[in-house]
């Protein structure tokens, strides 16, 4: 498979604190890279570097082509509809026509079953339906990369799932993506690679089984146990 993202000694520093300290690595076409670890290890830090959202100290970033970007929070305009706010960077930022346009993001909510919710506004949304919609705006750029930073983390248990499926779908369609995620069970399904993180380095870079059935290091042990519980009567 071709190269489509290299980090080359990757360093990001907020003032004197270092974020992310030597990261490198590559991602190739099509493969799925699922980046855990604990909160502040620099994760979504790392999203936001790739996708030219934060400077960076030292180091290099190459990416072959565009990346799309779906966060947390929907960042869905509240006075648009769903149809107006899908349609609004491809036709006043990519120059594209009005018509086909339409017709794409009408044929994408198909997809994510959300046909019957394009003309409604986002407060008339659920957390799910807002997230689903936020993943369509993304992909309607046509980017090279996809890019989630830890999507389902805002939304109540039982609307995970929709956004989680709707993932599950781009990785069968060989969708190049780097997802953030805090659900262990989701991580282990879509990943082709499992990156673990800890103080703002890179401590294992390894295959799902590898990580979760035999991770080498201590510190990834000890994070997958906070995940465990043991029946207590």
């Amino acid at each position: 498979m071709d190269e489509i993202l290299k980090i080359e000694h990757l360093t990001k520093k907020y003032d004197d604190i270092t974020v992310l300290n030597d990261i490198s690595l590559t991602v190739k076409k099509g493969e799925v890279l699922v980046i855990v670890g604990p909160s502040g290890c620099g994760k979504s830090t790392l999203l936001r570097c790739i996708n030219n959202l934060e400077d960076i100290q030292d180091g290099k970033v190459n990416i072959e082509g565009k990346t799309g970007m779906v966060f947390q929070s929907y960042e869905l305009f509240p006075h648009m509809t769903v149809l107006q706010n899908l349609m609004l960077a491809p036709v006043k930022v990519q120059k594209r026509k009005k018509d086909e346009v339409k017709k794409e993001a009408e044929q994408l909510l198909e997809r994510v079953g959300l046909s019957s919710k394009k003309d409604n506004y986002p407060a008339q949304l659920s957390g799910g339906q807002k997230q689903r919609v936020a993943i369509v705006r993304a992909l309607i750029m046509h980017p090279e990369v996809l890019l989630f930073d830890e999507v389902t983390a805002a939304l109540d248990p039982e609307m995970v799932r929709e956004v989680l499926d709707v993932i599950l779908d781009l990785a069968k369609q060989d969708k190049t993506m780097l997802i953030v995620t805090h659900e262990m069970a989701f991580a282990r399904a879509i990943a082709d690679r499992v990156i673990f993180l800890e103080g703002g380095s890179i401590i294992e870079d390894t295959t799902p089984a590898e990580f979760f059935d035999a991770p080498r290091s201590e510190r990834a042990k000890s994070f997958l146990r906070t995940f465990e519980f043991e029946k207590v009567h």
